[in-house]
């Protein structure tokens, strides 16, 4: 609700509530005439809360400015009905009904211009509350539109992070091939060309489908045994259950990434890695197993980034909704992730 319908909607409550006290007055066109003064004050200083020291002195945090501009204004409108109207301009005053000889008159009501003050006072403080309440429901959507920005940009930095670093190893896979063998050279270029039109277009959505991002998967693993002839000691299961689940992109291919690092598997004996991937419902599953190689070889010196990376942005999208368990034991180094898909 904007200014103007908060300030519409302030002056109708107000003018109902002074058309249902004249109503308890039989319509008395003299109580138009002794309160028509303190209900145009109250519009005013509502309009005067709404469009000028609300805005200019409350939220920012000029207090002693707004209470003393306020005070002012509150003092003005008190006044006014005081020196325009005289004070014996007063409604008779009700009395009992005759019961025997007795004739007692009611109690005495509050006078006519202390009502007035209670009903100004309370309309400006009743504004301020309102106004307040709108405000701060504002700067709490403001923080979190503000959230959500910041976590889009983390995202794509983390994204700019990891790509070119998938990238870069496919080429160097692809230049140690090219002096090997010229026919799995250009399948390898035919598999990066599908990496990279998947990593181009589809990562550019939140989510994608889990299929795509298996295939990427799939994809990579093909691309690094072209290398060669000899059967690298890889095993993969994938079983996707609904085909409509969706995942955030390139999550999964950082801890690929990772075994294929360490196990040192171009060595073929003594090393292996295992890949499974499960879906059932909303829950995926995905494990990663590979042995460690002695030397702890690492390919190149940014090797670490895939995984930090992909730590943030498990808590950026899946905050609880996801458990990542990494271990290293007896020369074996397990993956176990576990995603709760709200997509």
């Amino acid at each position: 609700m904007n200014a103007t319908m908060r300030f519409i909607f302030q002056s109708v409550l107000w003018l109902i509530l002074w058309f249902v006290l004249w109503s308890q007055q039989a319509y008395d066109t003299m109580f138009l005439e002794q309160n028509g003064i303190s209900f145009l004050g109250q519009i005013i200083v509502i309009a005067l809360l709404i469009y000028y020291t609300a805005p200019k002195f409350l939220f920012t945090k000029k207090h002693l400015q707004f209470v003393i501009i306020s005070s002012i204004a509150l003092a003005i409108f008190i006044l006014i009905p005081t020196l325009v109207l005289p004070p014996n301009q007063e409604l008779p005053m009700p009395r009992m009904p005759e019961m025997g000889n007795l004739n007692r008159p009611l109690p005495m009501p509050p006078s006519r211009h202390l009502t007035q003050i209670l009903l100004l006072l309370i309309a400006y403080i009743l504004a301020t509350v309102v106004e307040f309440i709108v405000y701060t429901k504002k700067k709490e959507e403001e923080i979190i539109r503000s959230k959500n920005e910041n976590l889009e940009t983390e995202l794509k930095l983390l994204k700019s992070q990891i790509n070119p670093h998938f990238l870069f190893n496919a080429l160097n896979n692809i230049y140690a091939l090219s002096a090997i063998d010229t026919t799995k050279t250009q399948e390898s270029i035919s598999y990066l060309s599908t990496m990279l039109r998947y990593v181009l277009y589809e990562c550019e959505r939140p989510f994608v489908l889990l299929s795509k991002e298996v295939e990427y998967i799939e994809n990579y693993i093909k691309l690094f045994a072209l290398k060669s002839s000899k059967k690298y000691p890889i095993e993969t299961n994938f079983n996707i259950e609904d085909s409509t689940l969706k995942i955030a992109p390139m999550l999964l291919i950082p801890f690929v990434e990772n075994a294929f690092k360490h196990s040192n598997v171009e060595q073929i004996r003594g090393t292996y890695i295992n890949i499974n991937l499960t879906s059932k419902g909303n829950t995926i599953t995905f494990n990663v197993e590979n042995t460690i190689a002695q030397d702890n070889i690492i390919k190149d010196a940014v090797g670490g980034i895939g995984l930090e990376n992909v730590k943030k942005r498990l808590e950026i999208l899946y905050p609880k909704k996801h458990n990542l368990s990494i271990s290293k034991n007896d020369g074996i180094f397990k993956v176990e992730l576990k995603l709760e898909n709200y997509v």
